[in-house]
């Protein structure tokens, strides 16, 4: 079945019941959740910075950018610390999540394309959904999660001189 396809190794993670699904070539580290330095007038999903071996890296608030409900870290709260490639550089951005499960290998041949929902949403940082068993898999396509504006933000953000 998948004979000459090559798979492509994913984390999983969950946001309340759903389960998402980055590239593992984009994460480069997974971290306990800690609080993040404020950046005062940020969107309401930018948490603030966090040190990460000395860069200071701006952090999303995952269910707050995809419009679920913000809920207080439990100890199963983690920062996924990604390295997503935009057309001009690389952004390293840190990303909320409930829960962090494996690295899974998925072939191309099991990911389908985003459903059409037939109404105009933001729904282009869907990359492809994966069927399993206890349900689907959200392949999310960092880059297409935030607007060219909100990357240029966030970028510059990470410039902000973090006092110690």
């Amino acid at each position: 079945m998948h004979a000459d396809a090559v798979e492509t190794q994913f984390v999983t993670f969950s946001l309340d019941k759903e389960i998402f699904a980055a590239p593992v070539a984009q994460v480069r580290e997974i971290l306990d959740y800690a609080p993040a330095f404020k950046i005062p007038n940020g969107p309401s999903y930018l948490l603030g910075l966090i040190d990460v071996r000395g860069q200071g890296v701006p952090t999303l608030d995952l269910r707050m950018r995809l419009g679920m409900q913000a809920v207080p870290p439990t100890p199963q709260t983690r920062i996924l610390v990604l390295d997503v490639a935009l057309a001009d550089r690389t952004l390293t951005l840190g990303l909320v999540a409930d829960r962090v499960f494996e690295v899974v290998a998925f072939f191309p041949d099991q990911i389908e394309a985003a459903p059409d929902v037939g109404v105009t949403w933001g729904s282009d940082y869907i990359a492809g959904v994966v069927r399993r068993p206890e349900g689907f898999v959200v392949l999310v396509d960092i880059a297409k999660l935030l607007s060219a504006e909100e990357t240029k933000a966030l970028a510059a953000s990470a410039k902000i001189e973090v006092a110690a």
